[in-house]
């Protein structure tokens, strides 16, 4: 395991005229670049009726820009050997290309036409066909995959009506249908400017020239007005009872949300050892206890959702055959308890931040994955330096941290949905039955 000394990553920043902010780190020892160009917008900024409009208008900036063709810019990229995608989440859409060093201008041309010539080439059948592509990923990733509403269900359940957080990003069939042409062209100009953005170019460049080809492709882009951030209430407690969704699956599972710290928040690195501690590994509490010993689980999994403004720390367990999610909400809760007790032991400490540290190491190992790290930390946290800093914060990770961020698992910070096997007769929020 490389120790905080040994796991810096170098990195010098501009700042272009036009407002967008620069990440340049070498990596000599690949013959690759990556350009990662991260948008400070996600779905916690959709107006109320456009529930999805971020996700819909990723898949829209990759249907061509003024000077590429619709399709070329997959096409281009893989041509070249390179990989690349897009991506949406709650608070920041990215882009991204990996391509070999000397195709990088190829990747920085790309983004930065659809950056400032995007909006000439949007068409009515370009929206309507994307509309369709995005539906029909709604429909196989949720309505029509077992266990797929529970998520969404929890979040409706967790945060009040007109909550930025409350909708998960793929949004709503009624939403997508209602978006517009015009809604296009007003979320660009909102959002899309880059003076709301940062471009990380990472691999096998000299900082120096990685400067000079960004202000040479991106720098005649004008910067926009960026419009204010969504207000984003602090929300302290659970929803009251489970809500139970009956599902074509063969097993009950339980999700658990617990409000907890957010990304930028000091406390972050202590809850993520938590759910580390929780759920990691064969020798993680939860696994031990539900797993193993009362064998009434198949799996359990713990995590916390690095969100900016509204943290999140999950807790998902899927019975064995015949075990009720009754049951398993209870045996969750009982181990929970006794971590807000006090019964963590520094051995147990010490394994949970090694499993959390592995982490760390995968999320570093390639010069994509850095990149996208030193985006997050710059758009979510204002400080590309958490990528060096990182490894040291959890090193530094304490019992007497953890129990003081135990304190977000009481059950009145609890949001729970039951999913169980159609048929099932379960006990709904109200007493009766389901």
């Amino acid at each position: 395991m490389a120790n905080s000394a040994q796991a810096r990553f170098p990195y010098e920043e501009r700042m272009l005229d036009n407002g967008l902010r620069v990440l340049a780190h070498r990596d000599p020892s690949t013959p690759l670049a990556a350009a990662h160009l991260m948008y400070h917008v996600g779905s916690k900024d959709e107006p109320p009726g456009r529930r999805g409009f971020a996700h819909l208008f990723e898949h829209l900036l990759f249907q061509g820009s003024l000077h590429v063709p619709e399709g070329e810019h997959f096409r281009r990229i893989q041509a070249a050997g390179g990989t690349l995608n897009g991506t949406t989440w709650f608070d920041r859409t990215n882009y991204w290309e990996t391509v070999p060093s000397g195709d990088l201008d190829l990747a920085l041309w790309l983004e930065s036409d659809r950056m400032g010539w995007f909006l000439p080439a949007i068409t009515q059948a370009k929206l309507d066909n994307q509309r369709d592509v995005v539906k029909n990923e709604r429909r196989q990733s949720y309505e029509n995959r077992p266990y797929g509403l529970a998520v969404e269900t929890v979040l409706r359940r967790a945060f009040p009506d007109g909550h930025p957080y409350r909708h998960p990003t793929i949004g709503y069939m009624e939403d997508l249908d209602a978006a517009s042409v015009d809604d296009v062209r007003d979320w660009f100009e909102r959002w899309y400017g880059p003076n709301n953005a940062v471009l990380v170019i990472a691999g096998a460049v000299e900082p120096d020239l990685a400067f000079r080809k960004a202000e040479q492709w991106f720098g005649e882009i004008e910067a926009r007005p960026v419009p204010p951030r969504v207000s984003v209430p602090e929300i302290r407690a659970g929803a009251a009872g489970a809500e139970v969704l009956s599902d074509r699956v063969h097993a009950a599972r339980v999700y658990l949300m617990h409000h907890a710290p957010a990304f930028p928040d000091p406390a972050f690195e202590p809850t993520d050892v938590l759910t580390s501690l929780l759920a990691e590994g064969r020798s993680s509490r939860l696994h031990r206890k539900l797993v193993y010993e009362q064998r009434i689980a198949a799996d359990v999994s713990a995590f916390a959702w690095p969100t900016e403004r509204a943290g999140m720390l999950w807790v998902i367990a899927t019975g064995r055959t015949g075990v009720e999610a009754t049951e398993l909400e209870e045996a969750v809760g009982e181990v929970l308890a006794e971590i807000r007790a006090g019964t963590v032991e520094e051995r147990e400490m010490e394994g949970a931040r090694n499993r959390a540290r592995r982490q760390l190491v995968r999320q570093l190992d390639s010069v994509t994955r850095r990149a996208d790290l030193f985006a997050h930390a710059a758009v979510l946290r204002g400080d590309p330096d958490y990528v060096n800093d990182v490894f040291s914060r959890y090193e530094s990770v304490s019992i007497e941290d953890v129990q003081r961020t135990a304190a977000c698992l009481a059950p009145e910070t609890r949001t729970a949905v039951h999913v169980v096997p159609d048929g099932t007769r379960a006990a709904s929020p109200d007493g009766g039955e389901a």
